[in-house]
């Protein structure tokens, strides 16, 4: 979203900072099942599972064998809590596993929150992250470079701790839960062209899908063991799959490239920390570049756009625009990008606001309200209703435009944490109307 001054007053501000309603949260999860052919969801597996980040290939599958205790310590936030009871009930219920939490010290998973300063004095770029073999953090600077906690040695998992910010907005303490809590149970990789799931480094999907039950379900099937090789797997994987995934053999295949390590690094520079401004746009331009020389028509390639609308909106909006709207037509033809698409209209409509353009606007939000409540991103959810709330003040729907306004603040308490942080993003949103006075 575009940059607002920071000293910019309005309505919905004042309003905030005399009557913040409570947080909201979500009470049932709504995961879609993956509409894929199961000869795809095995090549995804193997893929996942017996290959790390950097490529490089794992000898043997390994995983939990027997019932799997997860403790919490540290100072964890008040909202960690029900997030982690949701997450483990749906891992139970959705994926067949036998977890629960415990109390005392040897639980297999031990989860840490300590402040974010503490988690970046250890790994500068981690918002979260996971290591085997150790259970406190106090334990990761004398043993983050020995075979202790190198993840490719592991035959079997009996002890992996998870380190999550303490201080940090509720939704992406959440989403640290499930993204490691999926990676110390489960898959070991990301793969950037997976469409619907959190074992992708592009961070669109924040909770467990459809498609990463039946991923960690497989993970967990009584056929496989720790310790089988890749062929082992792959040859028990068709008969796993029909039976806990019975629709997805009348699926056909969808061939797919593999992303090339060139494309990854000029994302990660791109949208990652530690690069200035041109080297962001260059890199973005870079992946783009190897999308199209790929002949990508998937959500990669609209990824690819939207990195690059992202990093050129304030120099160049015009030009941003048209990287949205080309990411959006990526995004719609390919499946499973339904969340995607929201934060790309997200995108479109705060041009279209800045532009006095109410109408275009309402239709590009008004959809993407129910996309965002059903993926369970509350900070998307309080952006597209915020947007919705000036575009209604553009058509001249002053009331309901500040009941809109009113209701997406408990959103934002649990998508953007802090009040102020709240307060920020009002700002930023209302900078966006021209009738204020303030865009431009």
């Amino acid at each position: 979203m575009p940059g607002a001054s920071s000293d910019v007053t309005t309505r919905a501000a004042t309003l905030a900072q005399t009557s913040m309603p409570p947080i909201k949260v979500f009470a049932v999860a709504r995961p879609t099942p993956p509409a894929r052919s199961n000869r795809d969801i095995a090549r995804d597996f193997l893929d996942l599972s017996l290959q790390l980040e950097s490529g490089r290939e794992l000898k043997v599958l390994s995983r939990f064998e027997g019932p799997i205790s997860v403790r919490v310590i540290g100072t964890p936030p008040p909202t960690l809590q029900p997030d982690l009871g949701r997450l483990l009930h749906r891992l139970r219920s959705e994926a067949g596993i036998n977890i629960s939490q415990v109390t005392n010290a040897n639980a297999n998973i031990t989860i840490e929150a300590v402040p974010r300063a503490e988690i970046r004095r250890h790994l500068p770029q981690a918002a979260c992250f996971v290591v085997p073999n150790i259970s406190r953090l106090s334990q990761y600077r004398s043993a983050k470079r020995s075979r202790q906690t190198n993840w490719s040695t592991l035959t079997r998992r009996t002890k992996i701790a998870i380190f999550v910010p303490s201080d940090a907005a509720p939704q992406e303490v959440r989403d640290c839960l499930h993204e490691e809590l999926a990676q110390a149970i489960g898959p070991l990789n990301d793969l950037y062209r997976l469409p619907d799931s959190v074992f992708n480094d592009d961070n669109v999907h924040t909770v467990l899908t459809g498609f990463d039950m039946l991923i960690l379900r497989a993970y967990y099937a009584p056929e496989l063991h720790s310790g089988m090789s890749r062929a082992d797997v792959a040859a028990r994987l068709p008969g796993i799959l029909a039976r806990l995934n019975p629709h997805g053999e009348h699926i056909a295949p969808r061939p797919v490239s593999a992303t090339p390590r060139a494309w990854i690094r000029a994302i990660q520079t791109a949208l990652g920390p530690g690069a200035g401004p041109g080297q962001r746009r260059s890199a973005a331009q870079a992946a783009l570049r190897i999308a199209e020389t790929s002949g990508w028509t998937d959500q990669r390639r609209g990824f690819s756009h939207y990195a690059l609308g992202r990093l050129t909106q304030n120099s160049d909006p015009d030009y941003a625009q048209n990287q949205f709207a080309a990411a959006d037509a990526y995004f719609r033809r390919s499946p499973g990008t339904a969340l995607h698409r929201a934060h790309t209209a997200a995108q479109l409509a705060a041009y279209a606001i800045a532009h006095g353009r109410g109408d275009v606007a309402l239709n590009l939000v008004t959809p993407q309200l129910a996309v965002a409540e059903q993926h369970e991103n509350a900070a998307l959810l309080a952006s597209l209703m915020m947007l919705r709330a000036e575009a209604l003040e553009l058509t001249g729907r002053i009331a309901e435009a500040r009941i809109v306004r009113l209701d997406s603040l408990g959103w934002a308490r649990y998508g953007y944490g802090a009040d102020w942080a709240v307060r920020a993003k009002l700002r930023e949103v209302a900078a966006l109307n021209p009738l204020k006075g303030i865009n431009g």
